[in-house]
């Protein structure tokens, strides 16, 4: 969201042997995220007292990606035995310490592929993104997910008058190339009408257009109820040591408490990928990042703040953060990257989501106050704040699908700290390769998302750290 050397991974039950490993996911412990405070009466579920000797399909990563992966295979009616394995608790790791903000990037990143690969395929992203806010809309309604969801306009706010210029250009450029998706986007110029139009001091410019936010942590949690229920075996406190193949054609899976022989094995594991699947080393690096919870006062009224929030700084424009508000005036904000960027070793590479960033732990003190007309007096301050490990790809693009050279293995993985718009959905595309036997390209998800040998070996040749510190 300094690397460690040797993690002691623990399970839930006594005689469960603990891993030391330098790329499984840390303890729990450290800082716990706001989502987390009271957890879920299924948080260390374990469907089963042993682990399943076989399995049709072995899905290693409880969060987002892999518990979308399992929704999609049952609601493709997959009769398939199908395990889910998980390092910690359900929902523990990124997700479950992410901001809970479902913004699709209509214009951010998406000028840069489509210089690089087109503008069908560049503007391909931006359409399978937006097309999550209404289809997590339509999974909550129909399972009656109680996660706070809400429909909502997000602002985008540039404070720097040169960011802002820039940002106007490249607004009129998107416009220009004729994308229907644009007619979403209202677009602000001029200081005074942006800061009317956003509410942010300083505003020079800002855009506003569809988006989502929720919490997470109740959204997956509710997911693992059903699945549960629908015969899904669940096993927490289970961390993967290994995948190893088996002259049948088969894969073992090793955990410290048993071996699961599968047939197929999806690798949703995102920061901590390279612990089963080495050569993505250098495709898919683990990189910490900041959120945080900020309250008024008990018995204080919070300023209401109607949108979700991108706000880049007054002469740092570099500087962003991303923000939601929350039913109860609550606010959650989190990003800043750029205040931590120079210290490589408190965030990059690194997987401990115990330790917080230390040259970052204090920006976000007086936030509210400082960029939100109306708060100067609010009193507001951090409640709680944590940090989280995300996996940020070699060339900024997840990797979704077969893992090449490795039959029978699959990945959804590397979502650049941006999972929230493209997984559902990636994993539907997913759970269609593997249940109806689709390609990828049969699949309707955007080519950028294939994972490739081609992709792998050229972050393996390429410059450190590729778009991730460019």
């Amino acid at each position: 969201m300094g690397a460690s050397s040797s993690d002691n991974v623990p399970n839930a039950t006594n005689g469960d042997a603990p891993v030391t490993s330098s790329a499984l996911p840390v303890a729990s412990g450290g800082n716990t995220s706001f989502w987390r405070k009271n957890l879920h009466e299924l948080d260390d579920l374990r469907s089963t007292e042993i682990l399943p000797e076989t399995s049709d399909v072995v899905i290693v990563g409880g969060g987002y990606a892999g518990v979308a992966t399992a929704y999609h295979l049952l609601e493709l009616g997959s009769t398939a035995s199908i395990t889910l394995v998980e390092a910690r608790g359900a929902c523990s790791g990124a997700t479950g310490r992410n901001g809970g903000h479902m913004r699709p990037d209509l214009y951010g990143h998406i000028p840069k592929y489509i210089k690089r690969f087109g503008l069908e395929i560049g503007s391909s992203l931006a359409e399978f993104e937006i097309a999550h806010v209404q289809a997590i809309k339509a999974v909550v309604e129909k399972e009656k997910i109680d996660c706070e969801f809400t429909l909502t306009r997000t602002t985008d706010v540039w404070c720097d008058q040169d960011a802002a210029d820039r940002a106007k250009a490249v607004y009129e450029m998107m416009v220009g190339h004729g994308l229907k998706y644009m007619d979403d986007v209202h677009f602000t110029y001029g200081q005074k009408a942006a800061e009317g139009v956003s509410g942010i001091k300083n505003a020079k410019a800002c855009t506003t257009y569809t988006a989502g936010t929720m919490f997470p942590y109740k959204f997956i949690l509710h997911l693992v109820g059903l699945l549960h229920k629908r015969g899904l075996n669940i096993q927490t406190h289970t961390p993967v040591t290994s995948v190893t193949p088996n002259e049948d054609g088969s894969w073992t899976v090793s955990t410290p408490r048993g071996h699961i022989k599968a047939g197929k094995v999806v690798h949703a594991t995102n920061a901590y990928t390279k612990a089963l699947l080495p050569e993505y080393a250098k495709n898919i690096v683990p990189c910490k990042g900041i959120c945080c919870h900020i309250a008024v006062p008990q018995g204080s009224t919070p300023p209401h703040v109607q949108n979700s929030f991108i706000i880049r700084e007054s002469g740092n424009p570099s500087v962003l953060s991303y923000l939601v508000p929350r039913g109860d005036g609550g606010i959650v904000v989190g990003g800043a990257s750029s205040i931590f960027r120079p210290h490589l070793e408190q965030w990059y590479d690194n997987i401990d989501d115990t330790v917080l960033i230390e040259s970052a732990k204090d920006y976000y003190e007086s936030f509210m106050q400082k960029n939100f007309r109306g708060w100067e007096d609010s009193g507001a301050r951090v409640t709680d704040i944590w940090t989280g490990v995300m996996g940020y790809s070699w060339d900024s693009n997840p990797h979704v699908g077969h893992v090449p050279g490795k039959e029978g293995q699959l990945i959804i993985s590397g979502f650049n700290g941006h999972g929230m718009p493209i997984i559902w959905l990636a994993a539907k595309g997913l759970a269609e390769m593997i249940v109806r036997g689709k390609g990828f390209e049969e699949t309707g998800m955007p080519l950028l998302l294939k994972t490739t040998k081609e992709r792998i070996e050229r972050a393996q040749k390429g410059p450190e750290g590729g778009d991730i510190l460019a």
